[in-house]
């Protein structure tokens, strides 16, 4: 019982930092309907990154998180202005998908080239430490990472529901032509919010570059596993996808308790054949699609 509490504890600190990412990814979708499949690849940049500030002038992962964030928004603009903004027609969907893995191709080529395909991970002095709290062993930078996961998350929702952007947000999502017809800018909005998305591949990047060796290659099992919490999230929901990572990151830390860490990565495909099989629109998508 208490290895399983403690599967349990590990399993909701992991699934918040899924989260941070994922949200990044339903984003995207919700407003542009673009499945991201550079958005694991974004993350490893981001976890890149990181260690390149941690190890050139020894600048705390955490607190490089205030310089990775405006790069990765940046080149998330850059990205839907200069590649998927020219894109149109009924096949835009299947042209995304191409166009996502193209870039997160290349991302992997640029990294390859830069830093070789050795893994590395980023070891802060507490990179390993621990608390102690009713018997049960916490990690500090899971710790950190899911406090940071909780206000990133906030800021991201205050940012959806209180704000004049986030009611374009919304409005594109729910009927883009009704939006345009009283003045939003889809372009801008699509360009904006894809630019948010990749911003929180950032924050994802440097706890994941902390809790995980990676190399350029990395982002294959890491898109895997976002698309499953996207996917049983429900596709544009991102209380959904919140949900579902929290679902994934205590359901892979228990079997990898209980069972063997090998099932623990196969456990994310199982569900994610299993939603496709019996509910494709995802545990939320039927209530919270399109309302993000």
């Amino acid at each position: 019982m208490h290895a399983l509490i403690q599967a349990i504890v590990l399993g909701i600190l992991t699934g918040g930092v899924y989260a941070l990412m994922a949200s990044g990814q339903t984003l995207i979708f919700g407003i542009m309907k673009v499945v991201n499949l550079a958005q694991g690849a974004l993350v490893v940049l981001g976890a890149y990154l990181t260690y390149t500030l941690f190890t050139t002038i020894g600048m705390d992962p955490f607190v490089s998180i205030l310089v990775t964030t405006p790069i990765l928004f940046l080149v998330g603009i850059g990205i839907q202005w200069a590649l998927l903004r020219p894109l149109h027609g009924d096949d835009v969907a299947q042209l995304s998908l191409l166009v996502t893995f193209a870039v997160a191709l290349a991302v992997e080529g640029v990294l390859s080239f830069s830093y070789g395909a050795t893994l590395t991970n980023v070891q802060p002095t507490y990179a390993n430490s621990s608390w102690t709290v009713l018997t049960y062993q916490v990690s500090s930078v899971r710790l950190v990472a899911f406090i940071l996961s909780l206000v990133m998350l906030g800021l991201l929702y205050l940012l959806l529901q209180r704000t004049k952007f986030g009611r374009s947000v919304r409005a594109t999502v729910q009927n883009p032509m009704s939006a345009q017809l009283l003045g939003v800018s889809s372009k801008r909005v699509s360009a904006i919010g894809f630019g948010i998305g990749s911003a929180t591949a950032a924050a994802g990047g440097a706890v994941f570059g902390m809790l995980n060796s990676f190399n350029p290659g990395s982002h294959y099992d890491l898109i895997s596993r976002l698309l499953t919490i996207v996917v049983l999230g429900g596709l544009g929901s991102i209380g959904g996808s919140v949900i579902a990572a929290l679902v994934m990151g205590v359901a892979s830390s228990v079997v990898s308790a209980l069972a063997s860490p090998i099932w623990s990565d196969f456990t994310f495909f199982i569900v994610l054949l299993l939603v496709l099989l019996l509910r494709p629109r995802g545990l939320f998508g039927a209530k919270t699609r399109g309302a993000l």
